[in-house]
């Protein structure tokens, strides 16, 4: 079998042949003979040239390289020397070798496994050996395939390598081979978004530039471990024109830790990482280093890239995030019932985090939690970097997974839900304003935890039958009595005005009411805060908003003293309303309209100038979105006013909706506020407010992509992003104005003409040569917006992979 075939690297006549059984040849292609042979005693992987092409390394089965002089009048029998790197006790395959020559005189010698069979058989490595210094690179993910950036002069006498490429199986990695240590260099496209699996997302639109440049100050911070070498690798130019505005996308991962990505053009750029494994005590020292090596270590393995699948304890997982981009407040709530809040900070500091726990199961009997434990909190001062700060943690009991957040940073208050219930937190008193119980006597499941289904299967398979019978016995009830005739004559008169009236009525579909057996009623789905008139049409007051699985709602009033007495007077509750759905369909959304019909807006927005204040004259709506329909009642009486049903209509649920501004193309002051909405189809819909009118209608996520749809997360503009894997975004829009797409050139290698990467040429539409294309995509194909380039269009697809186009 042939194992490797090289070029001569100045003389093209000539390759160089090797065979698996460790012959190696080099052949004349003009002449059609062999020049010379070289036979190892080893199973041959493969082989290299140097530039000079007088030696030729050859590497094998056994962990071991070999050279070879080149001497065409004497055959040579032996290599010059050969060595076993990480010998002398057995090693895996050396499966790819450079053999690299600098100004110095020391060769760079870099090459792929090799490691010792027994202890480290089953790393992943790219060993350099320079100078008497060497580094064995392990990476996280299995090594694809390397390269190493030379000079491309051909004519130079030297390598001088200056950077290592390497394609592992889940991340692009550069490391720097001139600056000491051979430090990896930042990538500034294709991020690992799924270095830690990612467990939840969160859009925050229109940025403030202050936070922006503390978020990426604070990032910086974390970055000095990086080369300052530019990114080395270079091709097109973007023709896309600067975003107009500052987005960013936050990612929630499994190891505990938050990831603040710039979401504002085509490629997410990683910005700041949050970690809030420094709050808990785990089996890990969180300021151990993990690529820390001794001087005595052997191999001297070195830990690269930022692919880290393993977490050191699924407890830490980040569920839900809100941040409130005007008061720079952060909460972030995980599997354990952790719910910490947050505040940013431009410097370091040392300060203990104050602890709380919210006991939702208080003054229930004879409910025992079978789930996993809590978190330890670690005790005394915690030593923080700059940026997010955690200065207080709530502590659910029992530690059951965060399923909702809501964040208020102007009353400063967090509210928080579970499969248990909810509470209400005053983080600038830091006090517990009340929590409430929704736990149905049913809801065994519910005390059992997201690690703990060993009866689930049992009891859904009854709860089936259960409702197949009832369903037969409805049936039997329904069914009309008398003679076989006048049945008859009854159905076939109901059949014929049936079909009269069919164009009259959509059609709907029966959908059975659902039992408040039913599991997990009291899992809390949504919260919502909104100042509107709950008590009476005279005053309005603040309010908290929580809907169920089971189809019911919640509304609190609150009483948040003034500024001048904020620190003196604590927060009241009174629950105010308790609305319970017909259908017990889970409640996925809750949403206020003022006087004109609009969504009410966002805390401390009315303040900073960025939206009109609320209409208080006219009566406000309550909009509650059920996975089954949606319904709008009239505040403060809370009367049906009109409903969508959705299910009935079209047989879908609705699995994500979001209140969305679509802006005018043309005319930049207009806009009209809608209900984005997601499917359990995959279907994206937008649904006018007040009127609930279905507008439009895609097909978006495949329908078995049960993972993608429940990634889906939308933005204030009608733009959204889902998982399409594992380490994917794909970004989509419902609005013709906010519409970001990949608008790049392509240069053909021939008309590059580079001494050096560092020294970009990123090629223009000037170029003589070559051959320059436009890469265009967009979800809905030909749009005006593309404007001149549209005869030039190469579809090219419009995943974001990574966080860039494919």
């Amino acid at each position: 079998m042939v194992e490797a075939l090289q070029e001569h690297p100045r003389d093209p006549s000539q390759i160089l042949i090797g065979y698996s059984r460790g012959l190696v040849v080099i052949w004349d292609l003009q002449g059609s003979r062999v020049l010379a042979h070289f036979l190892s005693s080893q199973q041959l992987e493969n082989v290299c040239w140097q530039r000079d092409s007088r030696l030729i390394v050859s590497c094998h089965s056994d962990g071991s390289y070999c050279q070879w002089r080149m001497s065409p009048d004497a055959p040579q029998l032996e290599p010059v020397r050969s060595c076993v790197p990480y010998g002398p006790f057995p090693c895996k395959a050396i499966t790819k070798i450079f053999w690299l020559t600098t100004k110095q005189g020391l060769p760079f010698t870099i090459f792929q496994g090799g490691m010792p069979r027994a202890s480290y058989g089953d790393r992943h490595c790219i060993s350099v050996v320079h100078n008497g210094q060497q580094t064995a690179f392990d990476f996280t993910s299995r090594v694809i395939d390397f390269t190493v950036l030379v000079q491309v002069d051909p004519a130079a006498a030297f390598d001088d390598p200056y950077a290592l490429v390497v394609l592992a199986e889940e991340e692009l990695v550069v490391i720097d081979l001139q600056t000491a240590g051979w430090p990896p260099v930042q990538p500034p496209y294709l991020a690992s978004l799924h270095c830690s699996a990612i467990t939840c997302s969160h859009h925050v639109s229109n940025i403030p530039l202050k936070l922006w440049e503390r978020i990426i100050a604070a990032g910086s911070r974390q970055s000095t471990h990086f080369s300052p070498m530019e990114w080395p690798i270079d091709g097109g130019t973007s023709l896309a024109p600067a975003p107009p505005q500052r987005d960013l996308l936050l990612t929630g991962h499994e190891d505990g830790t938050v990831r603040f990505w710039d979401a504002s053009g085509v490629c997410l750029r990683l910005l700041y990482k949050l970690s809030t494994v420094r709050v808990f005590l785990t089996d890990t020292d969180p300021n151990e280093s993990l690529s820390a090596q001794g001087e005595e270590e052997w191999p001297p393995l070195r830990k690269v890239g930022s692919f880290d699948p393993y977490s050191d304890d699924p407890r830490l997982g980040i569920q839900k995030i809100f941040l409130c981009k005007y008061s720079g407040y952060l909460a972030v709530a995980g599997t354990a019932g952790q719910v910490l809040v947050l505040e940013l900070n431009d410097e370091e500091a040392e300060h203990a985090v104050e602890q709380v726990e919210a006991d939702l199961l208080r003054d229930q009997e004879g409910y025992r939690w079978k789930g996993h434990e809590r978190l330890c909190a670690r005790p005394g001062p915690v030593h923080f970097e700059p940026g997010f700060q955690p200065f207080v943690l709530v502590q659910c009991q029992p530690p059951a997974v965060v399923t909702s957040l809501a964040l208020h940073s102007e009353w400063r208050l967090v509210a928080f839900g579970t499969s248990h219930g909810f509470g209400l937190f005053d983080h600038q008193q830091r006090r517990q304003v009340f929590v409430k119980c929704t736990l149905h006597p049913s809801d065994q499941l519910a005390l059992e935890g997201p690690l703990s289904r060993v009866k689930s299967l049992k009891k859904s398979l009854r709860q089936s039958f259960r409702r197949i019978r009832r369903s037969r016995a409805s049936s039997r009830k329904r069914r009309p009595a008398g003679p076989p005739g006048e049945v008859q004559e009854g159905s076939s008169r109901a059949e014929r005005t049936g079909l009269q009236n069919m164009e009259l009525a959509p059609v709907q579909r029966k959908i059975e009411a659902r039992s408040a057996e039913d599991s997990f009623t009291g899992f809390v789905r949504t919260l919502y805060f909104a100042d509107t008139y709950l008590r009476d049409s005279s005053r309005h007051c603040p309010s908290l908003w929580a809907g169920t699985n089971g189809g019911t709602v919640y509304a609190f009033a609150l009483r948040v003293p003034p500024a001048e007495r904020r620190m003196d007077e604590p927060v009241r509750a009174e629950q105010a309303k308790e609305i319970q759905l017909m259908h017990r369909a889970p409640v996925v959304g809750i949403l206020v309209l003022d006087g004109h019909s609009v969504p009410l807006p966002e805390p401390l927005e009315v303040a900073h100038d960025l939206s009109k204040s609320p209409d208080m004259q006219g009566s406000h709506q309550l909009l509650v979105v059920s996975e089954e329909q949606f319904k709008v009642f009239t505040l403060p009486k809370v009367s049906a006013r009109l409903k969508l049903k959705l299910t009935a209509l079209e047989g879908s649920r609705v699995r994500r909706v979001s209140a969305a501004r679509f802006g005018s193309c043309r005319a930049e002051d207009y806009g009209e506020h809608h209900l984005a909405v997601l499917t359990n189809l995959g279907d994206v819909q937008v649904i006018s407010l007040p009127l609930l009118k279905p507008q439009v209608r895609y097909s978006c996520i495949r329908r078995e992509d049960v993972s993608g749809i429940a990634s889906c997360v939308f933005t204030k503009y009608g733009q959204g992003f889902y998982l399409i894997s594992p380490s994917e975004f794909e970004r989509f829009s419902l609005s013709t104005k906010w519409l970001v797409e990949p608008r790049c050139l392509v240069d053909s290698a021939e008309s590059k003409n580079r001494s050096r990467p560092h020294n970009r040429n990123s090629g223009s539409q000037s170029d003589g040569e070559g051959v320059l294309k436009e890469i265009q995509s967009t979800l809905e194909g030909d749009r005006g917006s593309c404007g001149d380039w549209r005869s030039q269009r190469v579809a090219v697809g419009y995943s974001l992979s990574n966080g860039g186009a494919e």
